[in-house]
């Protein structure tokens, strides 16, 4: 399988959340999408975005220390930020159920359970450029993830 990067740039957080606004729009229940970048980069500002677009009306917050909170909305949203926790620690969590479920799934910090994740998801990196400047990488695995991507290129939301 051929895995293309696409490449997002923002300017601050609505930019950043018009990208989340986008990707919820398009995105089936039982996708999974892996966020990474460095503390303070925007992955919960995306998760945030990501989860009003759902139409979650809860406070979406981190949730460093309860690792996954459910929400409900259009479809159900699941949060999970795996920053504190092993693989192995988080392969005790039954990780799968969220990841095969009825709902999409965001993962902070993604990288550090990378074995555990489904072969096919939607890898977003996130580079702090500078205040309010952010370089996304968007990386897809697998065919439905890629043909977002494709479609999000073609409507001029991704580079």
């Amino acid at each position: 399988m051929h895995e293309t990067a696409f490449h997002y740039d923002s300017t601050g957080e609505s930019d950043t959340a018009r990208l989340a606004e986008a990707l919820a729009e398009i995105m089936k229940p039982g996708a999974v999408i892996a966020l990474d970048g460095d503390l303070g980069a925007g992955k919960t500002t995306f998760s945030q975005a990501f989860a009003r677009a759902l139409g979650v009306k809860d406070v979406v917050n981190s949730p460093t220390f309860t690792i996954i909170k459910e929400y409900e909305g259009r479809l159900p949203f699941y949060h999970m930020d795996v920053y504190r926790i092993s693989e192995a620690e988080a392969d005790e969590l039954g990780l799968d159920d969220y990841f095969f479920g009825e709902g999409i799934t965001v993962v902070e910090w993604a990288s550090r359970i990378i074995e555990l994740l489904p072969a096919e998801h939607l890898s977003i990196y996130i580079e702090t450029l500078g205040l309010d400047e952010r370089k996304l990488t968007v990386m897809p695995h697998g065919k439905d993830y890629e043909q977002w991507c494709s479609t999000l290129k073609e409507n001029g939301v991704l580079l």
